[in-house]
């Protein structure tokens, strides 16, 4: 056959027109509920076919929905309650960390902290006992930059003992102090609505709907101070814990959750950002483990980060009404902190922040005026602030607490057996030493290096030792345990070797 200029193109359309049926024949990566693709692009940018190879081990991973008894509590959260609580703590005038302890019912610190602990213990009544509600504190010395005097730092919290798993612990916590432009100005108006009345309107209706209920591990319910002073109250409560050797399994802070709108007016109410520090300090984790996680590939598969993953997987759906729960990959935002750090610190490192998706610099840490230029209101106004998407950022939160207490613990010291050369994958943990957990089993978790959430599972049994038909070279791995009742733990990461 004879070629030219002219009858090239068309060969090549030929060409191609006998491959695109076989290409278009590749299967794509499953679509979960939380994964947003191009439906009509059948090569997405994050879809690479070879990344599992062999493949066909394990079922896709679609969001697990709450049951009945979940559903009825998630339906208890009521933002009227939560417009209540934060109206209320609106109106002590400042509840700067400074400001006025004793003396009064309705202005200053002390005054919300005394309505907080109150509300709490009428909360607690219908629980027979099962719910105590404590308020432990210190003197904080001056420290010479935002603790101006000594100062007590008092922090009031709402423990649900569990019924089955007690020594587990679950943590929700808001911070009630508050403050304005200066930080050390402790005595001008500065309600704080946003900034952190929501968080605790949040602890609040949960110590509220959870009085009456029967959680398998203990949750708790804190409201802290301190934080705009150097996160002192969660520290106290972080350190408290620790000294006494207490299990925290998980830990939310709600720190600034009240509005979905933007400076410019954008609004965003279905979206809530989760704030999850990738690989713990080699202080903290170990030097060896710490460069096992790096050699590894591990950097993405910190504590908070699997536990974000839990949080998409579990409150991501239309029982809580939150289409995209969006995991940010760091501790928190620039030039920000939050209650969570104290925790990640204290060596709680499934701790993770809860904030708006798009913040308004205008009703934060400011004086509360009227721009005398563009007429603007600032201030953290209880007028700026979403009751219903605050309602909403509560049953994400709840959908992921209850899912936390009712599972089994998280697997213990994973480990991937690296001692040779093949293309199965092997791996050990430890047995579960909790007793009424409700262990049914275990599943091996992977998904592509790229993905940024599980894609597969595969259920292993009653066992501590599993080989999966997936290369450890080509995905990432997890095991997470099984509940009788359904529940799933979040994962363990399974990517450090034994040789």
């Amino acid at each position: 056959m004879l070629y030219s200029a002219t009858s090239a193109p068309l060969l090549l359309l030929s060409i191609l027109s006998t491959l695109l049926p076989s290409l278009n024949a590749h299967s794509l990566p499953p679509t979960t509920p939380w994964r947003r693709q191009a439906e009509d692009n059948p090569f997405p940018f994050n879809y690479c076919p070879a990344a599992p190879w062999p493949t066909g081990e394990g079922s896709a991973i679609s969001s697990h929905l709450p049951d009945s008894d979940l559903q009825a509590a998630l339906k208890e959260i009521s933002s009227a309650n939560i417009q209540s609580y934060i109206s209320t703590l609106a109106t002590f005038g400042t509840r700067h960390t400074l400001s006025p302890q004793n003396g009064s019912t309705t202005y200053g610190i002390g005054a919300a902290r005394d309505w907080i602990a109150s509300k709490m213990r009428t909360f607690a009544t219908p629980s027979n006992g099962r719910m105590t509600v404590t308020v432990p504190s210190y003197i904080q010395p001056a420290d010479g930059d935002r603790i101006l005097f000594p100062v007590r730092i008092s922090d009031v919290v709402a423990t649900l003992k569990g019924s089955e798993t007690p020594n587990r612990v679950y943590v929700v916590s808001g911070h009630y102090d508050s403050r304005c432009t200066d930080p050390n100005d402790y005595t001008s108006l500065a309600p704080g609505a946003d900034d952190d009345a929501s968080g605790v309107a949040v602890a609040l209706e949960f110590a509220r709907i959870m009085a009456t209920r029967k959680p398998k591990s203990t949750l708790v319910f804190v409201a802290v101070a301190g934080e705009e002073q150097n996160l002192y109250g969660a520290n106290f409560l972080a350190q408290t814990y620790k000294n006494a050797s207490v299990n925290v399994a998980g830990m939310f802070t709600n720190d600034i959750i009240g509005s979905p709108t933007g400076p410019d007016g954008t609004k965003d109410p279905y979206t809530i950002r989760v704030f999850a520090q990738g690989p713990p300090a080699a202080s903290i984790e170990g030097t060896a483990k710490a460069a096992s996680r790096l050699s590894v590939g591990g950097e993405n598969d910190s504590p908070a980060r699997e536990l974000g993953r839990f949080i998409v997987e579990n409150a991501q759906n239309a029982y809580t009404g939150m289409r995209n729960i969006a995991i940010i990959y760091r501790q928190d935002r620039y030039l920000r902190g939050g209650d969570h750090l104290p925790f990640l610190r204290a060596g709680y490192l499934s701790s993770v922040r809860f904030t708006e998706p798009i913040e308004d610099y205008r009703h934060q840490h400011q004086n509360v005026r009227v721009d005398n230029v563009t007429g603007e209101q600032y201030g953290d106004l209880e007028q700026f602030c979403d009751f219903d998407f605050i309602a909403r950022v509560g049953r994400v939160n709840l959908a992921s607490l209850w899912s936390q207490s009712e599972a089994p613990a998280i697997p213990a010291n994973v480990t991937i057996d690296a001692s040779s050369l093949t293309n199965n994958s092997t791996f050990t943990w430890l047995p579960s030493n909790e007793t009424g957990n409700g262990l049914a089993g275990y599943e091996v978790v992977w998904r592509p290096t790229n993905s940024p959430h599980w894609t597969h599972a595969i259920p292993v049994g009653l066992v501590n030792k599993a080989t999966v038909q997936v290369s450890k070279d080509n995905v990432v791995f997890g095991v997470r345990s099984v509940g009788k009742n359904g529940y799933k733990s979040p994962a363990a990461f399974g990517g450090f070797g034994s040789q």
